[in-house]
């Protein structure tokens, strides 16, 4: 790849070398499926954060990014390692994207990119990327042969995932996280009615069909096949009832399928096969637990793992949610709460829950800001995605600007949608909040989220 000079390509390969007239030679040893295929070409620059990892980014974020990841990335990797055979890739370098990129992350083998939103300056999103490492073996090791069996990428990795972090954090943690996950599929399934046929883990994504029901196969990316698609994976390991026995069938599942592009059947052929005993037992088709319902039947999981080790964490933030939404605030309870050593996602949990209460009693939330600037004043955007939505719904009008400088700032779908939602299904004012800031943004953000907002002011877009 020849770039003008002053630019650099890089690319989702395990070598490159740079040669004369700023042309770039790449070659990857392993074979990959196409859409693993990415290129970029920029004014990039990179720094070591590892034994086999560097951070890419424009010179104005490389300092940023080489603070929040330097000796991060190889636990994750080790840990990765440890519980599902060899990393094959080589390198597992991070690229950050510009703040328009639509996703948290995309898993290209080698080269991950990520959103800046991830640059919180406290290391506190640092482990959003143990999602995109876990798909070093799930998804772009054994790989989905169609998109219509998403799920076999991203609940394996889900499930992945919430292995390493356990490892990492512990288990109270991790049932926190995946908590979260679960009220995000909740929402998902609430708003879409749980028998639309995206629902399902198997989707059909024929033209046709696409036009029949009127689908847009962008919308295929939801929560359903990363959230229900877990609960699956956990239910193959409550089947197996023993955790070090279901790691062992993960390692030998990735060995038996790497680089292959696999169907649910061949997954769940192997697993029958894998354990004899389980097949000899019928545990395919368990009355209300059959492997075809979870396939095929659109709606909750059947089987919901067990989060009761994050109630730990639930707990104190339950309470102190109930504490902020009372009519007479008890400052002293209040202030008996330290939540100073929270971590992100107990702070989300804490946030959610508010967030469900609201709007709350006249000047709350107000109190609420003043108190908690960790909060009200973070730059980690999982933070900053949900206090905008309390603002909105209790309508604090001095800090909408929060909400309009975070919309200026990035252009990820899972955090520019529910604020134009909110905003749309507000106020006069938060509507006008919504027309204003759209109309300066819109040039900045993927054509993709554009139209979803657009749909969501009823300005025509995404059909």
């Amino acid at each position: 790849v020849q770039v003008p000079e002053g630019f650099t390509a890089v690319m989702s390969a395990t070598s490159w070398e740079k040669q004369k007239d700023n042309t770039f030679v790449f070659k990857m040893s392993q074979p990959i499926p196409s859409y693993l295929i990415a290129l970029v070409v920029g004014d990039i620059v990179s720094a070591d954060v590892g034994p086999r990892s560097r951070v890419w980014a424009e010179p104005c974020l490389i300092e940023a990014a080489k603070k929040e990841y330097d000796g991060v990335i190889e636990e994750f990797l080790v840990v990765g390692e440890k519980l599902f055979g060899p990393y094959v890739w080589g390198r597992y370098d991070i690229l950050f994207m510009p703040p328009s990129f639509p996703f948290g992350g995309m898993e290209n083998p080698c080269l991950t990119f990520v959103t800046p939103c991830l640059l919180a300056g406290d290391r506190s999103l640092v482990d959003v990327i143990i999602h995109e490492i876990s798909h070093s073996w799930f998804g772009n090791l054994v790989t989905n042969a169609t998109w219509g069996e998403f799920w076999l990428n991203e609940g394996f990795t889900m499930y992945a995932q919430r292995r390493i972090s356990t490892e990492v954090y512990g288990l109270p943690y991790t049932c926190l996280e995946a908590a979260t996950g679960r009220a995000l599929l909740r929402q998902h399934m609430d708003a879409t009615g749980e028998d639309h046929p995206l629902n399902k883990l198997r989707v059909v994504i024929e033209p046709g069909f696409c036009l029949f029901l009127g689908v847009n196969p962008d919308d295929t990316y939801n929560e359903t096949p990363y959230e229900k698609g877990y609960c699956f994976v956990s239910y193959l390991a409550h089947l197996v009832g023993n955790q070090s026995k279901f790691d062992a069938f993960l390692q030998a599942y990735v060995n038996r399928f790497k680089f292959q592009s696999i169907t649910a059947d061949d997954t769940l052929g192997f697993f029958l096969e894998y354990f004899p005993e389980l097949k000899e037992k019928g545990v395919d088709s368990i009355p209300g637990f059959e492997f075809d319902r979870w396939l095929n039947t659109p709606g909750w999981p059947p089987y919901l793992p067990d989060l009761s080790p994050g109630q730990q964490l639930m707990r104190p933030a339950d309470e102190l949610a109930e504490l902020w939404a009372a009519d007479g605030l008890n400052t002293e309870a209040i202030e008996a709460v330290d939540i100073t050593g929270w971590r992100t996602y107990q702070l989300v949990y804490f946030l959610d829950q508010v967030l469900q209460k609201s709007p709350l009693p006249e000047g709350n939330v107000k109190r609420l800001s003043k108190m908690y600037p960790k909060i009200s004043k973070a730059q980690n955007a999982e933070l900053r995605l949900r206090w905008c939505q309390i603002v909105l719904k209790n309508n604090l009008e001095a800090e909408y600007s929060k909400v309009k400088d975070f919309l200026h700032s990035q252009g990820k779908q899972k955090y520019t949608l529910p604020l134009y939602r909110a905003m749309w299904g507000g106020s006069e004012a938060t509507r006008a909040l919504a027309m204003e800031t759209f109309s300066a943004t819109a040039p900045q953000l993927h054509v993709n989220v554009q139209n979803y907002v657009k749909k969501i002011l009823g300005l025509g877009g995404a059909e």
